[in-house]
């Protein structure tokens, strides 16, 4: 099972935060061992790393996600560009 990280600015981390179980629930669609990553500096960028066991599931998401998908990440104050890295 590749590991993918998935990095992003967010409006208000604590608000990101919130969001948690939200982003879990969604991943766990086609990922395991999904976690939430804030940075050091106390910046607005966060990652998340997870365990992919769907790859094209997790590509679906991540190029043309559903309404409620990309409703989610507004709640969550997601802001774009979004950045996939995979585990080779």
């Amino acid at each position: 099972m590749p590991k993918v990280v998935i990095t992003h600015k967010v409006v208000d981390v604590e608000r990101w935060l919130k969001g948690k179980a939200e982003r879990a629930a969604l991943f766990g669609q086609f990922a395991t061992n999904v976690t939430d990553h804030v940075a050091m500096d106390g910046s607005n960028n966060v990652a998340i790393t997870a365990d992919i066991h769907d790859m094209a599931g997790a590509q679906a998401v991540m190029t043309s996600p559903s309404p409620e998908q990309a409703a989610a990440g507004e709640r969550h104050g997601v802001i774009n560009p979004i950045t996939v890295h995979v585990e080779k």
